[in-house]
C-alpha cells in the first residue's frame, strides 16, 4: 500500500487548492487535493511540508490530521493521510506545470476527482457552524428556532431534545427535517442508535459517548451523516475506528456542565485535535467569533447552544 500524505489548503474565502493531474499519470486528468508520497523516515508532515513545497511552492507551517482513507483501485492501493493546513506563506503555482485552482467546496464534481477522494469532498461539504437546539417545550417553539437560525446563516443544526420520550422525539424530527429541508438546512437527530432504522431519509444522527460506545461498527446506512460527542482522547479514537463524519470535541472553555478542570482550553484542544483522523467541531463556551481561531487550533469549525441563533 502506497502511503500518500494530502493536503487540504483553504483561503480566507474557505475555498481549497487543487490540482489537475498530468494526462500520463495515475488517474490522469482528474482533479485531487495535492500532496505525494511519504518517503521512508519521513513523518507525515515532513512529507506533506517537502510536497507542497516542490508542487505548489508553498511553504506549511501548522497542519493537524483531518482523516485517513484507505482505497484499492484494483492497480493500486494507496492510504491517503489527509491533514488540513491552517498556516501557511507563498503564492501558489504549478510549479511542475499542473493547473491549480482554488475551489469552493460546494463546487466540487465527484466524478471530476479520483474515487479515494470522494470522501475527502464529503466532509468538506460540513458546514463551519453547527446549532444545537435548546430544550423546548413545544413544536411551535423548535418551529420559531429553525426559522432564526436560517436567517443567522448557519446551515447545520442538531436537534437534541433529551426530555422527549421515543415517540415524541420522532414526531419533532419529521416535522423538524420537513421544514429543514424548506429553509436549506441540514439536520441530525441527538438520538440512540436503536433509532438508526427509524430514522427519515437525509436525516443525520448524532451520537453522545454513551451511545457511540454501543455501536461495534460502522454505521450499516452510509449515506446518513453521522456524528458523536467526545471528551477525550479514547473516545475520539473510538470515533474513529467506527468511520464517524464528524465528532464534536468539548469541553474548550469552562462551562456550567462540567466542573472548571475538565475544561480543555485552546492548548488542551489543539493536542486532542492533532491527533484525531476525523473531522472535529469545537464545543462548550465559545462564541460564534471563535471560529478563525477554532480552525486555527485543528478544528472544522464550531458548535454551541447559548450562542445561537
Amino acid at each position: 500500500m502506497i502511503h500518500v500524505a494530502v493536503a487540504v489548503i483553504k483561503n480566507p474565502r474557505q475555498e481549497v487548492l487543487v490540482a489537475l493531474r498530468r494526462p500520463d499519470s495515475h488517474q490522469g486528468g482528474l482533479w485531487e487535493f495535492p500532496g505525494g508520497k511519504v518517503e521512508e523516515g519521513e513523518t507525515v508532515f515532513t512529507a506533506l511540508q517537502r510536497e507542497i513545497q516542490e508542487e505548489l511552492d508553498l511553504s506549511i507551517s501548522a497542519a493537524f490530521p483531518f482523516i485517513k482513507i484507505s482505497h484499492d483501485y484494483g492497480d493500486k492501493r494507496v492510504l491517503l493521510d489527509v491533514w488540513q493546513v491552517t498556516e501557511f506563506g507563498g503564492t501558489a503555482i504549478g510549479r511542475e506545470g499542473q493547473q491549480i485552482q482554488w475551489l469552493p467546496p460546494v463546487d466540487m464534481q465527484e466524478q471530476d476527482f479520483p474515487a479515494a477522494n470522494r470522501r475527502i469532498i464529503d466532509l468538506l461539504k460540513l458546514p463551519l457552524e453547527m446549532a444545537i437546539t435548546p430544550a423546548l417545550q413545544e413544536l411551535t417553539a423548535l418551529s420559531d428556532y429553525l426559522e432564526k437560525v436560517a436567517a443567522a446563516d448557519v446551515k447545520l443544526v442538531q436537534l437534541r431534545q433529551k426530555q422527549l420520550p421515543t415517540d415524541a422525539l420522532l414526531k419533532w424530527a419529521s416535522q423538524a427535517g420537513a421544514l429543514c429541508e424548506r429553509l436549506g438546512l441540514q439536520l441530525v437527530l441527538n438520538a440512540s442508535v436503536d433509532l438508526i432504522p427509524m430514522l427519515p431519509d437525509g436525516m443525520g444522527l448524532h451520537l453522545s459517548a454513551t451511545e457511540l460506545g454501543k455501536l461495534t461498527a460502522p454505521l450499516a446506512k452510509p449515506d446518513t451523516l453521522l456524528g458523536c460527542s467526545c471528551h477525550s482522547r479514547d473516545e475520539l479514537r473510538r470515533a474513529e475506528a467506527l468511520s464517524v463524519d464528524y465528532a464534536l470535541l468539548s469541553p474548550v472553555a469552562k462551562i456550567a456542565k462540567y466542573p472548571a478542570a475538565a475544561a480543555l482550553g485552546w492548548s488542551g484542544f489543539a493536542e486532542l485535535a492533532a491527533d484525531a483522523n476525523v473531522p472535529v467541531y469545537a464545543l462548550g463556551g465559545l462564541r460564534r467569533e471563535d471560529l478563525d481561531i477554532a480552525q486555527s487550533m485543528g478544528a472544522v469549525g464550531i458548535a454551541g447552544i447559548s450562542m445561537y441563533p
